[in-house]
């Protein structure tokens, strides 16, 4: 899928469903890289405090979220596979 210069999405929208889809854009990319590797950072802490590797992944999550609502080419919204696609 080619980005267009003047679009600021990061995320396109899923096809079929609710919410976004694969990055579109170095940004997008950087923001799941950076999501994927808190969440394994933080499981070094399950040993130590399940609580605290909890409360990161949730913190994580809810923040990589509203990214992805904010960042998403056309918002989030049902689809149901769009006009002329197979």
């Amino acid at each position: 899928m080619m980005v267009r210069e003047d679009d600021d999405a990061w995320f396109a929208p899923k096809r079929y469903g609710y919410g976004a889809g694969l990055p579109i854009s170095r940004q997008g990319w950087a923001a799941s890289l950076a999501y994927v590797l808190l969440v394994l950072l933080a499981s070094f802490l399950i040993p130590y405090s399940p609580l605290a590797y909890g409360l990161i992944v949730v913190a994580a999550t809810a923040a990589f979220v509203l990214i992805a609502v904010r960042k998403t080419r056309g918002g989030w919204h049902w689809r149901w596979g769009g006009k002329g696609r197979p």
